[in-house]
């Protein structure tokens, strides 16, 4: 690597005003110019405020096998911001060559991924800088979260065990519940308790007012209830849902907490918002009728209801629902906006 270009410029601007605001392509390209461009782009403090300077957009994956060098793992922001043409709406952001079979995003925290290869070695990465690092000390557990533990600065992972359920001779003697982890130590993970957190192993979580957020489903036909797990204190608590059939998907939007989901027929969704978060308090703000007939004529059959992503840009809502090899982006009028052929590609 060569020496800083342009020696002139002082770090304050080179770094903090124009390397800091770059996109992940760009700041990768970057950290290849000179060692002290790659030290200074690697530090806790950059990574953080490149990320906050990034776009909070919904994230997918994809994989891909390249023969040899085994799976390469693209991260696919959903770009909607009014303007883009369709075809830039879905762009890999970071191209990562990990020598695995079938990594999967598990989960993602200020710019930090989770991938695990078969749900039991796990690895934590930032794709901004293209670097991972293998989490030896959870294999075999199941994650249940990632989240910022506000008063240490530490990234930890919410995880279960069940020995029933996973492998015994790992970890013999150990309790059943749940776990915590902190990303970067040496220690083992440590018990929290809470045995019958694995009911969360089915729900994907949502980080939302310091606090880790799951719908619960139910076996039977009905569903009414959130759990919470307070990142700071690190307790569990529930929390009044609508009552919705089956499973439901939560997301945030204008700062508030919301909750979708189809009806047994999968030919509705329903949105919620939670208008007054401390009193439990929800509203439907939309019921979206999709034209599942004539979208089936055209792209295929529809069969994952729970493939759906809710956002929102300018006031104005949009989904994006998985319909076989397609990802059909519709708004709150069952109207079809944009189509994507995405066989491979995943939600997080």
């Amino acid at each position: 690597m060569a020496d800083p270009p342009n020696r002139g410029l002082p770090d304050e601007i080179s770094i903090w005003e124009i390397l800091v605001r770059l996109p992940p392509k760009a700041l990768l390209r970057c950290r290849a110019v000179c060692r002290a461009w790659r030290s200074a782009t690697s530090t806790r403090d950059f990574l953080l405020a490149h990320h906050g300077h990034q776009l909070t957009l919904p994230l997918l994956y994809g994989c891909t096998n390249v023969g040899v060098q085994g799976e390469v793992l693209d991260i696919i922001p959903f770009d909607h911001r009014p303007g883009l043409a369709a075809a830039d709406q879905l762009q890999s952001v970071a191209r990562l060559v990990l020598g695995l079979s079938y990594p999967c995003v598990e989960a993602s925290c200020n710019g930090l991924l989770l991938l695990s290869l078969g749900r039991r070695d796990f690895f934590v990465c930032n794709p901004a800088t293209r670097q991972y690092a293998p989490l030896r000390q959870i294999y075999g557990y199941v994650l249940l979260g990632m989240y910022p533990h506000s008063p240490t600065g530490e990234y930890r992972l919410l995880l279960y065990w069940d020995e029933d359920l996973i492998y015994p001779d790992l970890a013999p003697g150990t309790q059943d519940g749940s776990y915590v982890f902190t990303l970067g130590s040496g220690e083992p993970p440590r018990y929290t308790g809470y045995p019958d957190s694995g009911i969360l192993m089915f729900s994907n979580s949502i980080l939302f007012h310091g606090s880790l957020h799951w719908h619960i489903d139910k076996d039977a036909s009905t569903s009414n209830m959130i759990m919470l797990f307070d990142t700071t204190s690190e307790s569990f608590r529930q929390m009044r849902a609508p009552v919705v059939p089956g499973h439901a998907s939560l997301f945030e939007m204008d700062g508030m907490l919301g909750m979708s989901s189809f009806n047994h027929a999968a030919t509705t969704i329903d949105i919620w918002m939670s208008q007054d978060y401390d009193s439990e308090a929800w509203a439907l703000k939309y019921r979206v009728d999709l034209p599942v007939t004539d979208l089936t004529a055209q792209f295929g059959k529809f069969t994952e209801t729970w493939n759906v992503v809710v956002t929102c840009w300018n006031g104005d809502v949009l989904m994006l629902i998985k319909f076989g090899e397609w990802l059909l982006q519709v708004d709150a009028d069952g109207k079809l906006v944009a189509s994507f052929h995405r066989k491979l590609v995943r939600f997080t």
